[in-house]
């Protein structure tokens, strides 16, 4: 399945709680329905930034997905 993300946000180098922070100030900035690429190499935070996106309504589109030997990307849409 391909994704087309309306917009997207590069954390790497960040930890959480800051994974998070970005990605949801990101997502605030966002339309309703639209979709946010997030791309990561914290790999804790590629459980709690899906889960914590869920606890706020948003809908994860596809679960962090490993893009090569460091990073990982998920994509989230924003709720309506």
């Amino acid at each position: 399945m391909t994704i087309n993300p309306d917009q997207q946000i590069d954390i790497r180098g960040e930890v959480c709680p800051y994974t998070f922070v970005k990605s949801k100030l990101k997502i605030e900035t966002m339309n309703p329905g639209e979709v946010l690429r997030i791309i990561m190499d914290h790999e804790p935070a590629t459980k709690n930034v899906p889960r914590s996106m869920e606890s706020e309504g948003h809908h994860i589109l596809a679960w962090p997905n490993k893009i090569n030997d460091t990073d990982w990307e998920f994509f989230v849409k924003k709720k309506s």
